[in-house]
C-alpha cells in the first residue's frame, strides 16, 4: 500500500484487488462518501479530495451550467458517478461529468448501467498531483468521448479518437469554448467571487453568441 499526503489530495494505492472486492467496497462506502475510485484491472486507487482539489470542481460544474443555460443546450449532470464495466476490469469516479449530445439517451432514468447506457459525453478530471492509475486508458476503454483534464494551472481538452484521447484547442460538446477560454475563467476563480465569476462568464458567452 503507497499513501501520498498532499495540499490537494490524498491517495492510497491497492493492487491486486479483484473486481468482486471493488465491488463490495463500492457497496459498503456508499454513494456520500468523501473519496473516489479508480480501478483498472487489479490496481485500486482510493482518492480523497482536499479544498484545493475541490473548489475547482465546483467552479466547471457552475460554468458548465451556465453554458449550457446560454447556449441552450440540453444537459444532464451526473456528477462523481461510477462508470464501471465487469468484462474490461475498469471503474472510475470523475469530478464531474455530463450527458449532452447524448442527453436524450438516458432522459428519465433513475440509474446508469454501462452494459447497456452509453457514457457520459463529457468527463471533467482534476488532478493536482500525479495520479498511480491511467485514468487516459479507463475513460478511453468506457467510452468517454471527451475529458479535460485540470491540474491546478493549465486545463487541457482531449477527444476520444480509435481509442485513444488526442489534445484538441476546442471542446466538441460546447464547439463555441476553447480551452484558453475555459482556462482563463478557471483561473480567474481563484480570485473572484464566484457570483462574479458566473456572471461574468455568462456576459461573454452572450456577447461570443450576440
Amino acid at each position: 500500500m503507497l499513501v501520498k499526503p498532499t495540499l490537494a489530495e490524498q491517495r492510497t494505492v491497492l493492487h491486486n484487488v479483484s473486481w468482486q472486492t471493488f465491488e463490495a467496497l463500492l457497496k459498503d462506502t456508499g454513494e456520500d462518501r468523501g473519496c473516489r475510485f479508480a480501478y483498472d484491472c487489479g490496481v485500486l486507487e482510493i482518492m480523497t479530495p482536499l479544498f484545493e482539489h475541490e473548489n475547482p470542481k465546483i467552479q466547471f460544474d457552475r460554468l458548465i451550467f451556465a453554458l449550457a443555460v446560454e447556449l441552450k443546450i440540453k444537459i444532464r449532470s451526473a456528477d462523481s458517478t461510477t462508470l464501471k464495466r465487469h468484462p474490461i476490469t475498469k471503474g472510475i469516479e470523475p469530478d464531474t461529468c455530463y450527458y449532452i449530445q447524448n442527453e436524450p439517451a438516458i432522459r428519465g432514468k433513475q440509474e446508469l448501467d454501462l452494459r447497456i447506457d452509453l457514457a457520459p459525453d463529457l468527463a471533467v478530471e482534476i488532478d493536482i498531483t500525479s495520479s498511480s492509475v491511467n485514468k487516459f486508458n479507463i475513460y478511453a476503454a468506457l467510452g468517454v468521448r471527451e475529458l479535460w483534464r485540470y491540474n491546478g494551472e493549465v486545463l487541457k481538452f482531449y477527444q476520444l479518437v480509435e481509442s485513444e484521447y488526442i489534445e484538441i484547442k476546442f471542446s466538441i460538446a460546447f464547439p463555441l469554448i476553447y480551452v484558453s477560454d475555459m482556462n482563463r475563467f478557471i483561473q480567474q476563480s481563484k480570485t473572484m467571487d464566484e457570483i462574479d465569476l458566473v456572471q461574468s462568464f455568462s456576459a461573454w458567452v452572450q456577447g461570443k453568441i450576440g
